[in-house]
């Protein structure tokens, strides 16, 4: 039998002024703007973050060409610190129009000044991270990693901290030799900064209707990987982003490819996942990307040394939920502050960590608790935040209307009547069906068939999870939860031909023949915690759970 909770016993607790969830640039921007607050004023704060990775920086993936802007605000000696994140400045920003045999190079004087890379910086958010990680515990922010949050505490309508999960149960949902219990994080203010789908802020944009009077959330997930390439392929500051093939024109998405650091290259794919062919594989789109002869040369006599993915929130302006409730705010991804022509999301996590910060201390220092920090989601659309995803609302709902090529044309055409004028002739259009409502179903398909792996320029899942270092603790209780096998097999496998097997990344999901016929086989093992399968199951059946302690990949210069 599985233990109710009264039968493990009592939690012990820590009280805290503000707790944050979540280690990557928002939570820890939040952090420190509060910490540099209190200490101007001469006051002492207590804040805490809670990280699932094992470290900071372990879960953090992206591509990444970084606007400077919220680290500037944030961190303005960050340039002159021996140990900076950043080194890399871009030096040349391409953009590429592929079919499948050749492509042409967009004229950079064509594209909307919003979309110039000049004065941006290539590099690796994770360390980005663990750099903001430090300045935080300098500050005096106690930090946990390893410690994923896995509950809300609500009392009286109002969110009150949060509790880790327990560690040391089995898969039987029975304690083990290795049972603890979790611990009860208690806040004035909780705030969540999870990231893209975080597990505890879909709650809370349930719970408290936070998503109402806004339009559907949307997604996109991104696979990237990491080569070290030769000296004579290297061009340092290289920003280069395709679109076009191999996907076809009414599946939106597109790809990067960023020369860094020593001689590394960022090479990814994007898939938007409102994607209608049940049978497309964006991992297998991403390998036959990489075969173009356009792109090709640059791995010859590379090493690939980093593989991982995560969902890439792109609902932007009209899709952001509210940001405050009783107890708490949403900040950075967990809100949706991504803007997707430009590929970028992170100044603007920084940016929202700290104006959420700015209208909690105040709330702090009058000896609030537990209330509606509402001045901050008034804020937000006036500040540089909203400028920044304003003007780009139209983008995401025209090239899936449009489709690819006419889609781009018309985003461009809009973003520089934004720019010029102020005004879009669209206005703030809407982005329709959820993603998961997309799918059609496999009959009404042309199935996609994918080559094989060469194992020397295209991978298959396995050995590319391998790359991500992701671990999980076997005996534990599966944090991939199917509500409904049955409804899995009647309306995933036999109407819409088994997506899941193909839209994850790392192999979780087969669907697998014998003797009593097919079955559904979860290797939750190789989960990256990219959460697309909670984003894109037909029937929302799939949902993704925080596993025990720090299991998940523990990515390297990502």
């Amino acid at each position: 039998m599985e233990y109710e909770m009264s039968d493990l016993g009592a939690r012990e607790a820590m009280e805290f002024d503000v707790v944050i969830v979540g280690g990557g640039p928002a939570g820890l921007a939040t952090a420190i703007r509060l910490r540099q607050q209190a200490a101007q004023a001469g006051q002492d704060l207590s804040v805490v973050v809670v990280e699932k990775g094992s470290e900071i920086g372990a879960h953090i993936l992206s591509g990444a060409v970084i606007d400077p802007l919220g680290l500037d605000s944030l961190l303005p000696e960050w340039r002159s610190d021996s140990d900076r994140p950043l080194k890399t400045e871009v030096t040349a920003d391409e953009f590429m129009y592929l079919g499948h045999a050749g492509g042409i190079r967009l004229p950079n004087v064509f594209m909307p000044k919003l979309m110039s890379n000049h004065g941006n910086f290539v590099g690796s958010l994770g360390n980005v991270a663990r750099y903001l990680g430090r300045k935080a515990e300098e500050l005096g922010v106690e930090i946990y990693p390893g410690f994923p949050a896995s509950e809300v505490l609500v009392e009286d309508g109002k969110v009150v901290g949060v509790a880790t999960g327990d560690m040391g149960i089995g898969r039987n949902g029975e304690p083990n030799a290795n049972f603890t219990r979790g611990m009860e994080l208690r806040a004035r203010y909780t705030i969540f900064a999870e990231g893209a789908r975080g597990s505890l802020t879909k709650q809370m944009v349930e719970r408290f209707g936070l998503n109402a009077g806004r339009d559907h959330q949307k997604y996109g997930i991104g696979i990237k990987e990491l080569w070290q390439v030769k000296p004579e392929h290297f061009r340092p500051g290289l920003v280069r982003h395709s679109m076009g093939w191999p996907l076809p024109n009414n599946a939106g998405g597109g790809s990067w490819l960023y020369h860094f650091d020593d001689h590394l290259v960022s090479v990814g794919f994007v898939v938007h996942l409102n994607y209608k062919n049940p049978t497309l594989s964006p991992f297998d789109e991403f390998q036959r990307f990489k075969t173009h002869p356009m792109v090709r040369d640059v791995f010859e006599g590379a090493k690939r040394i980093g593989y991982g993915a995560r969902a890439i929130m792109e609902g932007g302006w009209q899709s952001v939920p509210r940001l405050s409730f009783p107890g708490g705010c949403l900040v950075g991804d967990s809100a949706g502050f991504v803007n997707v022509p430009r590929i970028k999301g992170s100044h603007n996590a920084i940016l929202s960590g700290m104006l959420c910060a700015d209208h909690l201390f105040p709330a702090l220092q009058a000896g609030r608790s537990h209330d509606e920090i509402a001045s901050y989601e008034e804020a937000w659309r006036s500040s540089p935040i909203g400028y920044d995803l304003k003007r780009v609302r139209n983008v995401k709902p025209l090239w899936s209307r449009y489709g690819t090529t006419a889609g781009v044309a018309l985003g461009g055409l809009d973003m520089w009547l934004t720019e010029i004028f102020g005004w879009s002739p669209f206005g703030t259009m809407s982005h329709g069906k959820p993603d998961h409502e997309c799918l059609l179903p496999l009959e009404k398909v042309k199935p996609i068939k994918y080559d094989r792996p060469d194992g020397i320029l295209t991978f298959d899942k396995l050995s590319s999870v391998f790359l991500s270092n992701t671990n999980h603790e076997e005996d534990q209780p599966p944090h991939l939860q199917v509500r409904d096998m049955g409804l899995q097999k009647a309306s995933e496998h036999d109407v819409y031909g088994g997506p899941s097997q193909r839209y994850c990344p790392a192999g979780v999901y087969e669907w697998v023949e014998g003797e009593g016929g097919v079955r559904y086989q979860i290797n939750a093992q190789n989960c990256v915690h990219c959460k697309t399968c909670d984003i894109k199951d037909p029937n929302q059946n799939i949902t993704w759970v925080t596993p025990e302690g720090p299991g998940g990949p523990n990515y390297v210069n990502m």
